[in-house]
């Protein structure tokens, strides 16, 4: 997110530290979008003009502390907010913590402070927000799972969640940390383990028949001595000493 493009709002009941502030932001090449000396005003302008991130005077006065203003937003709107403080004792920094605030900047502020805790609470807010989607669509893939969802396998692969058909997998190949998930025409690299991976395929349809691989036994073509070829992109594949019972069981020989 350019700098242009962050829109900030600044909750500060000195006017003029406030007004410093909005200089240093504008300075900086941020958008202020205002300033509110109290809790009640702060919360209906954040509400109607939705900052990307909101500068919060951790004492501010008034009938709502800044940290009630913040534990508000936290808990009803998808803004992160950075404390601005001077001092404050254990009990409120304590209070603070709790709703958890993307930073704080001591006043009096420096240029530089106020900078890079703002850029780094965007850019940390940004993949929280990413990770909360992603964990909200995996949730909802597990309540559909009568539809469907068990015959497939939702992988990450360039920041994207792709699906993929299990009847489109070929096999499966451990590599250190890794595991490679691999169709006809595509390779799918995932930070797991065989271990994993095996229980998400256990619907009968895989098996596996080395330490270092697992085969979809509907691609398998032939086997030859100790080795599996998969058909079409004939794949050759090791066979493990201690797999070759359970895949010679699981065959459907004549």
């Amino acid at each position: 997110m350019e700098k242009e493009s962050i829109s900030v709002y600044i909750v500060e009941d000195e006017s003029i530290v406030a007004k410093d502030i909005q200089r240093c932001l504008i300075k900086l090449g941020y958008n202020v979008l205002g300033i509110s000396n109290n809790g009640q005003d702060a919360v209906k302008k954040i509400v109607d003009l939705e900052p990307n991130i909101i500068l919060m005077d951790i004492m501010i006065k008034g009938s709502m502390t800044g940290i009630e203003v913040a534990d508000l937003i936290k808990k009803n709107y998808n803004i992160p907010v950075i404390f601005l403080t001077a001092y404050a004792d254990e009990d409120t920094l304590m209070k603070a913590k709790n709703t958890e605030p993307y930073g704080y900047v001591l006043k009096p502020f420096k240029e530089i402070d106020l900078h890079s805790t703002i850029e780094m609470a965007v850019h940390k807010h940004k993949k929280d927000t990413e990770i909360i989607k992603e964990r909200d669509f995996l949730f909802s893939l597990v309540e559909h799972k009568d539809e469907g969802v068990h015959d497939l396998l939702f992988v990450k692969s360039n920041g994207r969640l792709v699906k993929l058909n299990l009847k489109d997998i070929y096999y499966v190949e451990a590599l250190k940390d890794y595991v490679v998930l691999n169709t006809l025409n595509t390779r799918y690299t995932i930070h797991s383990t065989m271990k994993e991976i095996e229980k998400k395929l256990d619907n009968g349809d895989f098996i596996r028949v080395h330490r270092s691989f697992i085969t979809r036994i509907d691609k398998i073509q032939t086997i030859e001595n100790h080795t599996v070829v998969m058909e079409d992109n004939k794949k050759v594949i090791p066979i493990g000493g201690s797999y070759r019972d359970e895949l010679l069981a699981k065959l459907n020989m004549v």
